[in-house]
């Protein structure tokens, strides 16, 4: 499972001209499921996500966790994170999970976040979703669970 994180002054996703989730201060999270993950993968994000401590103190260190400041989640379905491009330059995205896969493993960790956290906003799986940030910091981190 791949993810890439930014901290955000506020994101949010739009479809079709209307706005489907949005956060203030808190953590875009652009989400992979890969062929062979597993729920305990997706548990293991989501704590790794909760913990991660990237937003800064009172001393200016990044040393408080999404948690610490009552930040949002916005998280959404990317499965272009499963992209390999080492044979070319049209990416494969066969290390992706299958459609019905990805979409199990999404929905899942999107019920867990709610269920651990207050404040989860999401896109929509498999929808073509234009995602509007402010990226704060800017801090980006990219995170991969394996197996």
């Amino acid at each position: 499972m791949k993810a890439v994180v930014q901290r955000v002054a506020s994101a949010r996703v739009d479809i079709a001209g209307q706005t489907v989730g949005a956060i203030d201060a808190g953590l875009l999270v652009l989400l992979c499921a890969e062929r062979g993950d597993v729920d305990a993968l997706a548990d293991r994000m989501l704590a790794k996500l909760l913990k991660l401590r990237i937003f800064s103190d009172d001393a200016g260190k990044m040393n408080r966790s999404v948690q610490d400041v009552g930040g949002g989640l916005l998280v959404v379905s990317q499965f272009t994170l499963a992209a390999d491009v080492s044979g070319g330059n049209r990416p494969s995205f066969t290390q992706a999970a299958a459609p019905d896969e990805g979409r199990r493993l999404y929905e899942y960790f999107v019920a867990q976040a709610r269920a651990a956290h207050p404040v989860v906003a999401t896109g929509e799986f498999g929808a073509d979703m234009q995602v509007h940030l402010v990226n704060d910091g800017p801090v980006t981190i990219p995170l991969q669970m394996l197996a």
